[in-house]
């Protein structure tokens, strides 16, 4: 029998993995990314450029109000924010299909790392500067005729595996 939603109690775990979204200006993207942040444990979201910020009624409704517990700043500049995290210890990971960049499931992520996830719009990716600057850059391998997928599914996808890396070894 499926459960109702009183049912649930948020167990307040939270992991050293932050967002770095950079020019994501659809709502349902920005409200898609707040929703995974709440549901995954992720410690803070940081919109960037021209990425859309809440308090906004699209982005709300999409994100089922969980804007309204992930904490989360907007900065304009997103390459010093991410000099700035890399400064404290969180290992830059631009999610994105690159040359260099290497399979999800390879990436060399250990147990106590501190990750900051960069994602960027779905038309133009990440920024050059922030590649150049990371860590390392991950992509999820397509197996269909489209190259990529949309960046909250992409999301998802790729902060249950970096927590799942995180967590164990």
């Amino acid at each position: 029998m499926q459960k109702v939603h009183s049912d649930h109690s948020p167990e307040s775990i939270t992991h050293s993995l932050c967002y770095l979204a950079t020019d994501i200006r659809t709502p349902s993207n920005i409200g898609g990314l707040f929703r995974i942040a709440d549901a995954l444990g992720v410690e803070n979201v940081y919109l960037a450029g021209t990425s859309l910020v809440p308090p906004n009624s699209k982005i709300r409704k999409i994100s089922r109000a969980t804007e309204q517990h992930v904490p989360h700043l907007y900065a304009e500049n997103a390459l010093s924010t991410a000099l700035q995290l890399q400064a404290q210890g969180y290992r830059i990971v631009c999610l994105e299909i690159t040359a260099c960049s290497l399979a999800l499931s390879q990436a060399p992520i250990a147990k106590g790392d501190r990750v900051c996830l960069v994602l960027g719009a779905e038309k133009d990716g990440v920024a050059k500067e922030l590649l150049e600057i990371a860590d390392m850059t991950v992509h999820i391998p397509m197996y269909g005729v489209n190259s990529s997928m949309n960046v909250t599914s992409a999301c998802a996808i790729a902060s249950y595996e970096l927590i799942r890396k995180m967590a164990s070894n």
